[in-house]
Formats: structure tokens, C-alpha cells, sequence
């Protein structure tokens, strides 16, 4: 059976990718009817683009999956809390659910008092040290 975990660990294999590419290892993907329609991680550097975030290019590869803009019964899994610019792309699109791995209480939008969509269903803490550790091991060795 298909579980939240299940899923949350796909999205940490794309944080990794990312790792290897040297970009902050954030990953995503995006279920509908437990099938994945979309995954990716951050490509800001790859990109050159501060908006190239995980959850801005798997919102946008479900879209273009789906042919239409909203991700209505859909799922994102994300390792780390999306920031306020996915946050608006996220209500934009009504997805159904968000699924974070770790909380970003420094640039998150639940400390910045936003919010998704009204029928947005949001869970918190799935994988949550394994989703924390890889950022924090990413910053430490760039310090």
C-alpha cells in the first residue's frame, strides 16, 4: 500500500539528485490517485533562476501531465516547507494536499501567517529528521 512515507521517500531520491548537482537538495513529487505524475528537486543554479525551485517545476510538469492548471485531487510530497513564492503557486493551483517532510521555520509560509488554498489539506513531519538532515548536512558543508 501506498503510504505518505512511500511517497516522501521518492522526494528525498530527488533531493538527492539535486545534492549531486550542488543545489540546496529539496525534492518533490506530485500523486495523483497514487500514481506520480510529477517529480523534481531545486534547479535555481542549474537554471540560473531564483524561481526554479523543486516545487515550482513539478507544479508546472503535473499541469502540463494533467493538460489543465489545477491540481485538484492531487498530492505534493515535499522534503522541506515551501517557501512564500510555492506557497502562492500552490494555492493558485488548489492542489488537495501538501505533505512537508521538515518545517522551515526561517523561510516557510506557516511562520509567515499564509496560507493554501481553503480546502488544502496540509500534514506536517512525515520523515522529518531524514528531510532536515540532508539540508542541514548541504549548509554545513558550505560553511
Amino acid at each position: 500500500m501506498f503510504t505518505d512515507e512511500y511517497f516522501m521517500k521518492i522526494a528525498l531520491q530527488q533531493a538527492q539528485e539535486a545534492l549531486e548537482k550542488d543545489e540546496v537538495p529539496i525534492g518533490c513529487v506530485i500523486v495523483s490517485q497514487n500514481r506520480i505524475i510529477a517529480k523534481s528537486h531545486n534547479l535555481t543554479e542549474t537554471l540560473n533562476d531564483v524561481t526554479a525551485h523543486a516545487e515550482m517545476q513539478a507544479i508546472t510538469s503535473a499541469a502540463n501531465f494533467l493538460g489543465g492548471k489545477y491540481l485538484i485531487n492531487c498530492t505534493l510530497y515535499v522534503t522541506l516547507e515551501p517557501c512564500v513564492m510555492c506557497c502562492g503557486a500552490l494555492n493558485w493551483s488548489q492542489i488537495s494536499k501538501v505533505v512537508i517532510g521538515a518545517r522551515d521555520e526561517q523561510r516557510g509560509f506557516i511562520n509567515k501567517n499564509l496560507s493554501l488554498h481553503p480546502k488544502t489539506e496540509i500534514v506536517t513531519g512525515i520523515l522529518e529528521n531524514d528531510c532536515s538532515q540532508i539540508v542541514k548536512d548541504f549548509f554545513k558543508g558550505k560553511r
